[in-house]
C-alpha cells in the first residue's frame, strides 16, 4: 500500500497537471540557478521558459518575461535546476522486482542475510518459491560463495533463488537443485559454471548460463506482478531525477508492458529499451522496424544487448590470463567469435545498433575483434554501437575504439564498489587499463555514464561523485582510486546527459535544454556545480518534470 507522503505527492502532480491544462500560456521558471550544456558549451542561467512540453528558452528572468509577456509565472525558490539526468544503462523491471520481492542488498554478513530470509519466508508462507537478490560475498566478506546447504537452514521445504547483486550468479537450496534436477552428473552448459565441491557436487550456486537450469523451471512473475513492478520502479526512478533511461536487456513481453504504460500515461520516465539477444524476441520486434518515440517519445526500440561474458564479482568476466586470486580460471565467454559476429551482423543489417556487454579484456578484445569483422560485412559505424562497461581492456585495445566509431557505455559507481575486489582479481598490471574513463575520454570517445541499477543504486548524483572524486560514499579510498582515471564535474554531467543522450540517438530531443528539446528537468535541494565535489552525492531531488509536467516531487520540496 503506498504510503502518504505518496499519495499527497500524486495530489500535488495531479492538481499541478489540471492547471497547466487549464492555460495555454508559456511557464517561465524564475529565481533558477540553472545548468546546462548549449552545443558544446556550459552555461548558467536564471529562467527557463516552456510550452506544449517543450523548452521555449533559458536565460534571466527580465528578458524571458519580456519575451512572452503573458507567461505563468513559477518561482524556483533559488533551487538548482538541471536537465532531467539519463542512465544510459539499467534494467527497469528489475530495480522494480527489488522493490516488491526478497531484496538483500543491504545485508553485509552471511548470517544476517540468512536471518532475513528466514523472516521473509515466514511472512509469505505456503509452498511457492521463494525469489530473490542483491546478495554480494564480497560484502560479506565471506571468500567464497554461499552454499545450498546454507540455505537450507531456513528455508528447507520449497524452492529457494536468489540473484547475486550483479545478476550474474544464482544461490539456490536444495529444493531448487532438485527441481531442475540438478546433479553431479549435470554437466556446466556453454557460458555458465555450476559451482561443485571437491567430489563434483554442486554447492548452490549457478554461475551465468548455468542460472537457466533453475529459471526454466520455476514460476514466472504474473502481468500484475510485472506491472506493479514497473511501477515501482518508475516511482524510484523519477525520485532520483532519471528522466530517461537505457533498459540494457528487454523481452517482447516487456515491451508490450512498457507500451501498455505508454498507451495509459503512465510511462513517466522515458525508456530506450534494447531487445534481448537476435532471437525469437528480436524476430517479434523487428518484424515492422525499429521503433522510435512512441507515446510522446516515451519509448524507443532501436537497439539490441548482446552479451560476451559475464562478472567480474562471479568470477564470470572473461580473461586474457587467469584470475590473480583464483589461478584455475579466465571467466566464461559466452559465444564463439562467429556466433558474436553472425549476431552483430544480424542487428546492424536490420538497422538496430548494437550493445555489446563485455567486462573483461578477453571479452572486450572478442567485441572488438567482431565489429572490425562485421563492419566488412554491413557497415554499421552511423548506428552508435556500444560496448556496455568496458571495464577491464588491456591497454593496446583501448584505441581500438576510435576507428570503429564505438561508444564506451560505462558505470562510474562501479569503480568505488569494486576496487577491492578488483584488485584481488586482477592484480595491479591489469587495473592500468580498468575503469579508465579519463583514457577513453583523452581520446574522443563519446563516454554515457550510467549505473546499471539495481546492482547499483540507480541515483545519479552517486555516480557523478564516484566519476568526479573516485572515491566511495565513505571517503575511501583519501585521494581516491587510480585518480588519474577521474572526470572533471562538466563531464561527468555531460556523461550522464548529453552524451548519454547521443548514446541513444537522442541528443536532438533530450539532454539538454535547448530551445524545441523536451522541458524534461530537475530541481534540487543544492547546486551541483557551487559545493566540494565530496558532497555531490548529497545532493537531493525535490522535483522531477518530463515533458513540462511534473512526475515527482519531495515531501517539502
Amino acid at each position: 500500500m503506498p504510503d502518504v507522503g505518496r499519495c499527497l505527492r500524486w495530489v500535488w502532480i495531479s492538481a499541478l497537471l489540471g492547471a497547466l491544462a487549464a492555460h495555454a500560456a508559456p511557464t517561465v521558471f524564475v529565481h533558477v540557478r540553472g545548468h546546462t550544456f548549449a552545443g558544446d558549451r556550459l552555461v548558467t542561467f536564471d529562467a527557463l521558459a516552456i510550452d506544449d512540453a517543450r523548452v521555449l528558452a533559458t536565460g534571466t528572468a527580465r528578458d524571458l518575461l519580456a519575451r512572452y509577456p503573458g507567461a505563468r509565472r513559477i518561482d524556483g525558490g533559488g533551487r538548482a535546476l538541471l536537465p532531467g539526468l539519463i542512465d544510459a544503462h539499467g534494467h527497469v523491471l528489475d530495480l522494480g522486482f527489488q522493490a516488491t520481492q526478497l531484496d538483500l542488498t543491504a545485508t553485509d554478513s552471511l548470517p544476517r542475510a540468512l536471518a532475513q530470509v528466514r523472516r521473509y519466508a515466514a511472512a509469505h508462507p505456503g509452498s511457492g518459491w521463494i525469489i530473490g537478490s542483491g546478495w554480494n560475498q564480497e560484502r560479506w566478506r565471506l571468500g567464497r560463495f554461499p552454499t545450498a546447504r546454507e540455505l537450507d537452514a531456513v528455508v528447507p521445504d520449497r524452492p529457494a533463488a536468489l540473484e547475486r547483486v550483479d545478476k550474474h550468479a544464482l544461490w539456490v537450496n536444495g529444493a531448487a537443485l532438485r527441481a531442475a534436477r540438478i546433479t553431479r552428473e549435470t554437466p556446466d552448459p556453454v557460458g555458465g559454471r555450476i559451482e561443485r565441491d571437491a567430489d563434483g557436487t554442486p554447492t548452490g550456486v549457478l554461475v551465468d548460463a548455468a542460472r537457466q537450469l533453475v529459471r526454466s523451471v520455476q514460476p514466472q512473475p504474473s502481468h500484475a506482478e510485472r506491472a506493479a513492478a514497473l511501477t515501482a520502479a518508475l516511482e524510484r526512478l523519477a525520485s532520483v531525477g532519471l528522466t530517461s533511461v537505457g533498459d540494457a536487456r528487454v523481452t517482447a513481453a516487456d515491451v508490450a508492458l512498457y507500451r501498455e504504460f505508454a498507451d495509459r500515461g503512465r510511462l513517466t520516465t522515458r525508456i530506450y529499451a534494447m531487445i534481448r539477444d537476435t532471437g525469437e524476441d528480436f524476430r517479434t520486434l523487428s518484424a515492422a522496424g525499429p521503433l522510435i518515440g512512441y507515446g510522446g517519445d516515451h519509448l524507443t526500440v532501436r537497439a539490441v544487448k548482446l552479451f560476451a561474458d559475464g562478472s567480474l564479482g562471479s568470477r564470470g568476466a572473461a580473461l586474457l590470463a587467469p584470475y590473480a586470486d583464483a589461478p584455475g580460471q579466465r571467466g566464461l565467454e559466452f559465444l564463439s567469435d562467429a556466433e558474436l559476429r553472425a549476431k552483430i551482423e544480424t542487428a546492424l543489417r536490420a538497422g538496430y545498433q548494437v550493445n555489446v556487454h563485455a567486462i573483461g579484456d578477453a571479452a572486450n578484445r572478442q567485441v572488438l575483434d567482431a565489429f572490425t569483422a562485421a563492419y566488412r560485412v554491413v557497415d554499421g559505424r552511423a548506428l552508435r554501437n556500444r560496448i556496455e562497461h568496458a571495464q577491464i581492456l588491456a591497454p593496446e585495445d583501448i584505441p581500438r575504439f576510435v576507428p570503429l566509431g564505438l561508444i564506451a557505455s560505462m558505470q562510474p559507481t562501479h569503480a568505488t564498489s569494486d576496487r577491492l575486489m578488483a584488485e584481488r582479481r586482477l592484480g595491479p598490471a591489469r587495473l592500468r587499463g580498468a575503469y579508465a574513463w579519463r583514457t577513453f575520454l583523452a581520446q574522443g570517445t563519446p563516454l554515457a555514464g550510467g549505473s546499471d541499477f539495481p546492482v547499483e543504486s540507480p541515483n545519479p548524483f552517486y555516480g557523478l561523485y564516484a566519476a568526479v572524486t573516485r572515491m566511495d560514499r565513505d571517503g575511501l579510498p583519501p585521494g581516491g582510486w587510480h585518480p588519474e582515471q577521474a572526470m572533471t564535474l562538466e563531464e561527468a554531467f555531460r556523461a550522464f546527459t548529453l552524451t548519454a543522450a547521443y548514446a541513444q540517438h537522442q541528443e536532438g530531443s533530450l539532454g539538454s535544454l535547448e530551445a524545441g528539446k523536451w522541458a524534461d528537468f530537475v530541481l534540487l535541494d543544492r547546486d551541483p556545480f557551487a559545493i566540494p565535489a565530496r558532497d555531490l552525492w548529497k545532493v537531493r531531488v525535490l522535483q522531477t518534470w518530463v515533458g513540462g509536467a511534473p512526475i515527482y516531487r519531495a515531501t517539502g520540496g
